[in-house]
Order: structure tokens, then C-alpha cells, then sequence
């Protein structure tokens, strides 16, 4: 009895050893996928710190990019001077809209590819209106000058034309987009000649029967092309319109004006000479000042010495 109760105890205490080391087995295990997986989390979780980080330094690059070049268009507007108190007016509207822009661009802190996109579609519209009212101005300068560089001693004359080409900006600063991009055509080279009987130039007004009015369209890309209605409107020395024989009248700036010839062409964008014809009593000799009317608005003018 004594020798089985001995084998028992060596039985059990066997036993007991090899499950203790196969716990403490199970334990390091345990330990070590714990270790493992907290390795991993914590390299999960700077993967997404750095990369959060990146698209935030990312987005503070594109946005500084995209602020600086919306300052540029600003910086342009700042630059463009006019009389015009319209244009003015719509420039400064301009330059509000970028403001309130920048001021939202300042306050972003994270945006997406599609935000930054639709900035850019923003300040490529900002950059057309910006180019559209310094092409404008241009243009309206070039008037301008032409305007003033006529004969000073018609200051009177040059003072009613200034007002009216002041009138004529503010129609185009309130006139439609295409206006704005500086879509008017133009005459140049006007001039009167006189005409005999026969259709040939003369010298003298008493040899002539009839006048002829030159002109030349400009070439514009912007403007729509097509049949356009051409008016010359000629006054004599006597301060008189030259009038046709039906006296007929176009509306210029909402009133009924007297023309003294008319034409219908067709403009293509392209350079055009035009001439107009007026049949009537004898000319006399003097300054005859010559205006050309098209698209409800004055296009040119100039003054001729007939003798």
C-alpha cells in the first residue's frame, strides 16, 4: 500500500510540473502578441499623423499658391484707372468679390481636391473680368485721345464730344458682357470727298454734285460677325446736317437722329472698307464734320477740309 501511494505522489507531482511550464508557455505568448500588436497600432497610428500632417501642409502650400495669384488679379484691378464712373463702380464690385474670396480662403483649414478646384474655376473667372475691364478701358482711352487730339480750335465741339463719348462708356460699362470684353468696332480713316457728275474726285466743291464718305471697319475677333447697318452723319460748314432726301432718322442713345447716308455690310471680323454716297444741292466749301453710327452707338468721327 505504502509502495502505490508512493508511485501516486511521483504521478502527481509530474503532472503538476508540466502544466505550470506550459502556462508560463501561454503567458509569453500572450505577452508577445500583445506587444506585437501594440507595435503595429502605434505605427497605424503615425502613418495617420504623418499623413494627416501632409495633406494639411499640402493644402497650406496649394492654398497659399492659389491666394497669391488671387492677390495678383486684385493687384490688376488696383492698377486700372477710368473716368468712367460705371466701370469704376463694376471694378470695385470686382474687387469686393475677391476680398470676401480671400477672407474664406483664410478661414479653410483642410478642403478637399474638388474646394480647391472650384478656387481655381474662381479665379479664372476673376482673371477674364479683370482682363475684360482692362481691355475696355483701353479701348475707351484710345477714344479718348483720338478725341483730343483734334483741331483745337473747335474746343466747343470737342467738349459735346467728349460728353457724348462719357455717354457712350457708361452704355458700355452697363451693356452686355461681350461689350465689356471690348467687342466695339471701330471706324478709321474717315473721310469726305467731293465727286462731278461723272463719279471722279474733284478738287473744288463748286465742280462737285455729290459726296462720298470713306471709312474703314476694324478688325475685331470679338465681335459677332455678320450684316451690320452702317450710318454717316456729315454736317456743313453751316452747322446743318447734310440730310437725306427722305429726311429718314435712326435711333441713336433713344432719340430719332437725321443721317445723311446709310449702308448695310457684312462685317467679318477681318479689316472692311465701306463707302457712302450723298446726292443733294451743291456743297460748299468750309469743315464738314463726319460721325459714323453703328450698332446703336458712335464708332468714329473725324472733321474734312473741303474747298
Amino acid at each position: 500500500m505504502a509502495k502505490y501511494e508512493d508511485n501516486y505522489d511521483d504521478d502527481y507531482g509530474y503532472e503538476e510540473d508540466g502544466g505550470g511550464a506550459e502556462a508560463s508557455k501561454s503567458l509569453k505568448g500572450y505577452k508577445l502578441m500583445v506587444l506585437l500588436l501594440a507595435v503595429i497600432l502605434v505605427a497605424v497610428s503615425g502613418l495617420y499623423f504623418y499623413q494627416s500632417h501632409q495633406i494639411r501642409a499640402d493644402f497650406a502650400v496649394e492654398r497659399d499658391t492659389l491666394t497669391n495669384r488671387i492677390l495678383a488679379v486684385r493687384n490688376d484691378l488696383l492698377g486700372l484707372e477710368t473716368t468712367n464712373g460705371a466701370l469704376n463702380d463694376s471694378i470695385a464690385v470686382e474687387r469686393g468679390r475677391i476680398d470676401s474670396i480671400l477672407d474664406v480662403i483664410a478661414r479653410e483649414r483642410r478642403a478637399t481636391r474638388g474646394v480647391i478646384r472650384e478656387y481655381e474655376a474662381k479665379l479664372n473667372l476673376m482673371r477674364a473680368a479683370a482682363e475684360s475691364f482692362a481691355y475696355t478701358i483701353d479701348s475707351l482711352n484710345h477714344v479718348n485721345e483720338r478725341l483730343i487730339g483734334e483741331n483745337l480750335g473747335m474746343r466747343t465741339q470737342i467738349r459735346t464730344e467728349q460728353l457724348r463719348a462719357d455717354a457712350a462708356e457708361e452704355r458700355a460699362a452697363d451693356a452686355d458682357i461681350k461689350i465689356q470684353q471690348g467687342s466695339v468696332v471701330l471706324a478709321r480713316a474717315i473721310r469726305i470727298v467731293p465727286l462731278n457728275a461723272r463719279d471722279n474726285e474733284v478738287s473744288r466743291t463748286r465742280n462737285a454734285t455729290r459726296l462720298r464718305v470713306d471709312l474703314e471697319l476694324s478688325a475685331n475677333n470679338l465681335a459677332n460677325p455678320g450684316l451690320r447697318q452702317i450710318y454717316a452723319r456729315v454736317t456743313g460748314p453751316d452747322g446743318y446736317v447734310l440730310a437725306n432726301p427722305g429726311a429718314a432718322t435712326f435711333d441713336f442713345d433713344g432719340d430719332p437722329t437725321i443721317y445723311t447716308a446709310t449702308r448695310e455690310v457684312d462685317y467679318q471680323n477681318s479689316d472692311l472698307p465701306v463707302s457712302l454716297f450723298h446726292v443733294g444741292s451743291g456743297p460748299g466749301a468750309g469743315t464738314y464734320r463726319i460721325e459714323i453710327y453703328m450698332d446703336g452707338r458712335l464708332i468714329g468721327s473725324a472733321e474734312s477740309l473741303l474747298r
